[in-house]
Parts: structure tokens; sequence; C-alpha cells
């Protein structure tokens, strides 16, 4: 495995030094429960699990599923090797998350969502400037749930972040492309749904029973939003400094 250097990443292990450790929890016969104290660190977490399974020194273990501030691995081969893990992960030392070197998918976007406006007004641009600064960002699945084929993307610098809507609409369409704390998403399907829409994915199928696997996107995988109609201007760097208004960040797990 290739270790991260550079600012970022030192800046990044500084944290892990004086973070506190993960909480390990049973669960069930065979199954722990990590908790994390932030996104960040569970998008980590996961990700080293992954790693370690695939090169072979994680115990035999039939879950891995990332929630917002947890981790499930459950079914284990033994009891005795759920425990052992609880004992061991807490000492880990997990290695910043990275972009990856695996392909992004692409999701083409039109960027006309009802409330493109409003999402320009917290952010403090032009419309027009909400889609090249969210089409420049590069995106990952921190987990799914909601809905079958549903993922919940973080990859908006914390400035971006946007409340959700303060009454939910009752009927949200396949296809919107929305935002709600830091979180990005697309609705697979229609449904009730808070969050800021911003745009439409009308070329994307996000779940599929005849497809396998049926989910276009699973935890980890890499996302670049392609705008329909693509601007003229080059795409605006999300790392800039734009001035934006304060408001609450926080969201629920659930769109």
């Amino acid at each position: 495995m290739t270790t991260p250097t550079g600012p970022a990443a030192a800046a990044a292990t500084a944290r892990q030094d004086t973070a506190a450790p993960p909480v390990v929890r049973p669960v069930g016969s065979r199954g722990l429960l990590v908790e994390l104290a932030t996104a960040e660190e569970t998008e980590a977490l996961h990700a080293e699990l992954l790693r370690r399974r695939a090169e072979g020194t994680l115990p035999p273990v039939r879950e891995i599923v990332p929630g917002a501030r947890t981790v499930l691995l459950d079914e284990f081969g033994s009891r005795d090797e759920a425990r052992r893990l609880a004992a061991e992960l807490p000492g880990w030392q997990v290695p910043p998350l990275t972009g990856g070197s695996a392909e992004a998918v692409e999701i083409p976007v039109r960027y006309d969502g009802p409330d493109l406006a409003d999402v320009a007004a917290l952010w403090g641009v032009t419309p027009d400037e909400v889609a090249r600064i969210h089409a420049a960002g590069d995106f990952r699945v921190a987990f799914c749930g909601f809905a079958p084929g549903f993922g919940y993307l973080t990859g908006l610098p914390e400035r971006y972040h946007v409340p959700r809507r303060a009454t939910p609409r009752t009927r949200v369409p396949a296809g919107a492309v929305g935002l709600a704390g830091g979180y990005t998403g697309v609705y697979p399907r229609s449904s009730p749904g808070g969050w800021q829409l911003i745009g439409t994915a009308p070329e994307t199928v996000l779940w599929d029973p005849g497809r396998t696997p049926a989910a276009l996107l699973a935890p980890g995988t890499r996302v670049r939003f392609v705008p329909l109609g693509r601007p003229t201007d080059p795409p605006a760097d999300p790392r800039a400094d734009v001035p934006r208004q304060s408001g609450p960040r926080s969201v629920r797990e659930r769109p």
C-alpha cells in the first residue's frame, strides 16, 4: 500500500494521533459495531477494513456495512475471531483516506433543480457557478441507505454544506440530484424528501434488479458529476475560497 505524503496527510495523521479511539461493541453472537467520531474517520476505517480483507489479514467476516458514524461487521467465522478483532481494532493506525486510483462512475446531470437558486444564495454565487463547483468535485460513496440504490456521497468542502429544506416535498422525482448537510445524493425512485434539489440525472439507472450488481453505487465508489450541456467556462475549483451564508449543517440519515 502506498502511504500518503504531503501537508494534508501530515495534518490527517496529527488529527488521528489526538483523536479518541473508536468504540467497539458486540452485536449479536458474531458481530461488531464500531462507533467513530467523524464521517472522515468512518470512511477511512471502512477503506482500511476492505483493504485488509482483500489482502487476507482481516478475520473472515461476511458483512462490512458503513454508516454515517459507524461500521458494522457481521457474521465472523467464530465468536473468538470477533472478540480478538474487538480488542485489536482500537489500536489500529488507520491511514488517511485518499481519492484512490479506481475509475470514477460518471453521472450526467442537468443542473436545473428547483432549489438551485436557493443553494446559490447560500453559497454566495450564481446558479451557473453552483453547477461548476459541484461538477468539479471528486465524490465518494460514504454509505448507502434510505432506498435501494441511494448513496450518500461526500466530497463538497464544509463551506458548501447546506441545510435540509424546512418543509420536505411530498414527492421528489427519480433522478433528482440533491444536497443536505455534507452529502450529495441522487434519488433512485420517486419518494418524499427534504434535500435541496439542484439538478436531474435523467440518463442514470441507480437500481436495476436485473443487473449484477443491482446497485450502481456501493460504499467506497468514486463518483463524478458531468454537466449535460457543459458550460464553456472551465470548472471552478471547489477548494477556492468563495463566501457563503451561514446555516445549519446537520443532516439526518434520510433524504
